[in-house]
């Protein structure tokens, strides 16, 4: 098949028509679409397990407080004030990682906060956000459900559990 390619790709003769060719190639990748979604489900269904252990492992330490949804929440500084509803505006100064410690998005490392609208982001930051007040800095341990879920997010695998160190900075 690979040889079919070159030669099209080189404009020889070849063995397919145009059409047999473009019949081939959507079996090809439809068969390699059909693989990655089984590689992501196996990868989704370890990652969730080793999440599901982190997050019990995590719920025993002094300060860690979960909410009925399945969140874990450490407040690192606490703020009093106001808190910020699902509809509002915030800025805020993050930190994200995988259980085994890799970073994946920093604000910090860009040297800028990042503001958006909190009902449009995962749920695991729209329902822990609500839970601080400005100036306040938490941790927030996201199981997948909460989070991408299932589905792969550019360095973020299948099924992974996050976590954030989040700063409240303003809302609007």
């Amino acid at each position: 098949m690979f040889a079919g390619i070159r030669d099209a790709s080189a404009g020889n003769d070849t063995l397919f028509s145009q059409q047999q060719f473009q019949e081939l190639m959507g079996r090809f990748q439809k068969e390699m679409q059909q693989k990655q979604q089984v590689e992501a489900a196996k990868e989704a269904t370890i990652n969730k397990e080793k999440g599901k252990a982190y997050m019990e492992a995590n719920a025993k330490k002094e300060g860690v407080m979960q909410t009925a949804s399945g969140l874990q929440y450490k407040i690192l500084r606490d703020a009093t004030g106001p808190k910020p509803t699902a509809t509002n505006t915030v800025k805020v100064n993050y930190e994200g990682r995988l259980i085994d410690g890799t970073i994946f998005d920093s604000s910090y490392e860009r040297g800028q906060p990042i503001e958006f609208g909190l009902g449009q982001v995962i749920k695991g930051w729209t329902e822990g956000l609500q839970l601080m007040s400005v100036g306040s800095m938490y941790e927030l341990t996201i199981p997948s459900e909460l989070g991408y879920g299932d589905r792969p997010m550019q360095t973020i695998p299948a099924g992974s559990t996050l976590i954030f160190k989040v700063e409240l900075l303003e809302f609007k």
